[in-house]
């Protein structure tokens, strides 16, 4: 008959949850689908394609919604029925869901629901849009509900956001979920914060190298590469050192109830790094055939001396360092790298100190690790008299706070009180440190002993990485290296500068003046005295 519109005989699914982790641990776009077919089924509709998203309902643009609604204009008007489980899975925002109806009319769907009835009279509108705004409010009182009971739970010092790279967040039976170290990950970074931190990465770009390196460590880009920003993240987070923060809150710093990587201490001095004047990273093309690279100075002229690879006629490469100083006298005048190194390690093997200087250093090592324990028990006493102290002066800043109205001195108060309270932190932060040492006095005298009594021996067996750390932990300045006469005097490290020290001091003492009367039998005055042979000393 003319004029009679024939009844839809398809229809398409749409089913909405608000996030990706109610995809994976809940039920709930399986459960819309099979109400939405059971509709389906006593409409006579026969449903061809299913529609799911995964994000919030406040938003007018999502995947699947784009692509039903590409979807229904390849069909005729009026021709494909949309199901939805209820009107809150079609939208949670009232501008939205109006959009969304007028965007799916103008594409020709019909809308249905085995919750609501849909109708284009003012009566069923009106319902249409109470519902649509109920929805809405449902969606605001819930994020409501969470932000507050995540802002309560920060301020009993527990981490409420996404756990950072090295932490997992896991169930126990005081706390709930508590952020927990994921090992080795955990201690990579460690390793990497406290490098920054000590000035053993020159740079944030050294760090990103160091995790690179790591297999362990997880990568985010092709070719085992990590995104520099990662990094920095990394380096200003307080939840590393064993604190939450969060400003926007008002949720001030405090220690949290998670297990620190670092101490706050270490995490203030990554903080003054990242913040202080930059540092050129260390080249990334320092290789075998140049460990000496940044460690020998051009004796001219008092700069880092350039190594790099010269080939010859027949092609063969041959390493090479000279100096690249404008104005020198050693000008780009090439040393081969077999001189430099030869002569690196008749330094280094001259600073072997003798069998009996090793002793004496060990016994010296004990007895300072005896006295550890009494220092540690001071120090401890102090912090706490120290921290007594700061709160005294934090309540008398108050008690000023309280009967002051200038504007101004109230800031410098509050400011002086924030300066307090940062310091107490710090000296809690000691305090709740762990002093016993990571390893045991036999295993510290031990390789001690290795490094001192060859150092030479382990820089020539060692890693790029090792002769490395041979070279700060042995000198404390660049070699000055003079293409005529070789290597001035090193600048030595602290422990060797002690044992050449006392060892120069322990020679053999010479006697002058220690001469004792020997009267010699039938003598007369003038009887020879016999001197005192020398005697050794600390030999």
């Amino acid at each position: 008959m003319a004029g009679v519109t024939a009844k839809p005989t398809k229809a398409v699914i749409y089913a909405r949850v608000s996030g990706a982790k109610q995809v994976r641990e809940g039920d709930g776009l399986a459960s819309q689908e099979n109400r939405c077919r059971e509709y389906a089924t006593y409409k006579d509709y026969d449903v061809v394609e299913v529609f799911m998203d995964d994000m919030s309902g406040k938003f007018e643009r999502r995947p699947a919604m784009d692509r039903m609604l590409a979807f229904l204009r390849l069909h005729p008007k009026n021709s494909v029925v949309v199901i939805i489980d209820d009107i809150s899975r079609f939208a949670r925002n009232v501008q939205a869901h109006i959009a969304l109806r007028e965007t799916l009319s103008d594409a020709g769907g019909i809308l249905e629901s085995p919750s609501i009835e849909f109708g284009e009279d003012s009566d069923s509108r009106l319902v249409e849009h109470m519902l649509a705004s109920v929805a809405q409010h449902q969606r605001e009182k819930n994020a409501e509900q969470t932000s507050n009971r995540m802002k309560g739970r920060m301020m009993n010092c527990y981490s409420v956001f996404a756990a950072p790279i090295g932490y997992e967040y896991k169930k126990t039976g005081s706390h709930g979920k508590l952020l927990t170290r994921v090992e080795p990950i955990a201690t990579i970074i460690k390793e990497a914060l406290e490098g920054y931190a000590s000035g053993r990465f020159s740079a944030q770009a050294d760090v990103r190298r160091f995790l690179e390196s790591q297999p362990d460590f997880p990568k985010d880009l092709p070719g085992g590469k990590i995104r520099q920003q990662k990094v920095t993240d990394m380096l200003n987070r307080v939840i590393y050192a064993g604190y939450v923060e969060h400003e926007p809150w008002g949720i001030t710093r405090r220690k949290g109830h998670h297990e620190a990587l670092i101490s706050l201490k270490t995490y203030k001095a990554v903080q003054e790094r990242r913040n202080g004047r930059g540092v050129a990273a260390k080249r990334p093309d320092i290789s075998e055939d140049f460990p000496l690279r940044g460690a020998v100075n051009c004796a001219c002229c008092d700069k880092p001396m350039t190594a790099y690879h010269a080939r010859s006629a027949t092609g063969r490469r041959y390493p090479y360092y000279n100096c690249q100083t404008k104005g020198c006298s050693e000008y780009r005048k090439g040393i081969r790298a077999e001189k430099i190194d030869t002569g690196f390690e008749a330094i280094l093997r001259s600073l072997t100190p003798s069998k009996n200087m090793l002793d004496i250093a060990m016994s010296m090592l004990k007895d300072a690790w005896d006295q550890r324990g009494d220092q540690a028990k001071q120090a401890k006493a102090e912090i706490k008299r120290r921290h007594k102290e700061l709160d005294k002066q934090q309540d008398a800043l108050v008690e000023r706070m309280i009967e002051t109205s200038n504007p101004k001195v109230m800031a410098a108060l509050e400011s002086k009180i924030a300066m307090l309270e940062e310091e107490k932190l710090l000296l809690t932060d000691k305090l709740s440190q762990n002093t016993k040492p990571t390893h045991s006095l036999s295993e510290i005298i031990e390789l001690l002993r290795d490094f001192l009594s060859s150092p030479w021996n382990i820089y020539e067996n060692g890693s790029l990485v090792v002769k490395k750390t041979i070279l700060n932990a042995a000198f404390k300045a660049p070699l000055a290296y003079d293409r005529e006469n070789g290597y001035r005097t090193p600048q030595t490290s602290v422990i060797f500068d002690f044992l050449a020290d006392f060892t120069s001091k322990c020679e053999m003492v010479r006697s002058r003046r220690l001469e004792l009367p020997r009267v010699l039998p039938h003598s007369d005055l003038n009887a020879a005295r016999l001197p005192i042979p020398p005697r050794p000393h600390c030999q």
